[in-house]
């Protein structure tokens, strides 16, 4: 009808066609000697690319909606998470203000990093002999970052970064291949590895002490092959006195 489109497309405002009596669809299909073959011409309805997309269409399903995937199950941090550490290799200067010899030390680290509670704990590789306090320097805890109550997080920590814990400052300068692996599959790429500085007091100690000796002038060995046969000969008298019997 065609007074119908002056209407409003709104639902009671739409009319069919009373005298539309051919409700068929188009067929893709006719038959010649019996058999099944697609028609040449071109399809009522469908232009040329909407016929190539039809053919190269693969749904994958036939019936229905597609159904929505179970939820996956609850995992907790504390069992995602269990016994996975993140290992970094850093060390700090420490001053020494009342030695003469030495201005300041190298102290290597291991920084442990736990991802099922992202606690921290620091750990001095112990040196035997060395005169000073090693071993764990801080226990495994959450470190604060700032005043603000943030704390430190693995997204923080890279290679070649300074953290400061509780006013200490240390230098990251390596890591293990697994804390690479875990930081590249979140998208956080490392920096290329650093060398630890060397300590100049260790440094000094393995150095040998410099001996100040004069070699003697005269050679013994020399004196032996010069002198070989050469003997002094003295002529002397020997006068017996008064002894003490004879009185």
């Amino acid at each position: 009808m065609g007074d119908s489109t002056a209407l409003p497309f709104l639902p009671g405002n739409t009319f069919t066609d009373p005298a539309k009596v051919n409700f068929h669809r188009a067929q893709t299909m006719t038959y010649k000697n019996g058999f099944a073959i697609p028609k040449t011409g071109p399809i009522a309805g469908l232009t040329e690319a909407e016929i190539d997309e039809l053919a190269n269409l693969q749904p994958s399903l036939t019936y229905g909606k597609a159904k929505p995937e179970p939820p996956q199950d609850f995992v907790p941090a504390h069992v995602a998470f269990d016994k996975k550490v993140l290992l970094f290799n850093a060390y700090f200067k420490q001053t020494l203000n009342e030695s003469d010899k030495e201005y300041y030390r190298v102290r290597p680290v291991k920084i442990y990093y736990y991802l099922e509670d992202d606690s921290i704990s620091v750990v001095e590789p112990i040196v035997e002999n060395s005169g000073i306090p090693q071993g764990k320097l801080i226990k495994r805890q959450r470190l604060p970052k700032n005043d603000q109550g943030e704390h430190w997080l693995w997204k923080d920590l890279n290679v070649g970064n300074d953290v400061i814990f509780y006013g200490k400052t240390f230098h990251i300068y390596d890591c293990n291949t697994y804390t690479k692996d875990f930081m590249c599959s979140e998208g956080i790429m490392l920096n290329a590895p650093e060398a630890c500085p060397s300590d100049p007091y260790t440094l000094s100690r393995k150095e040998p002490q410099h001996s100040y000796v004069t070699p003697p002038t005269f050679d013994k060995l020399k004196q032996f092959i010069d002198l070989d046969r050469q003997v002094l000969r003295f002529s002397a008298v020997w006068t017996i006195g008064t002894t003490c019997l004879e009185r």
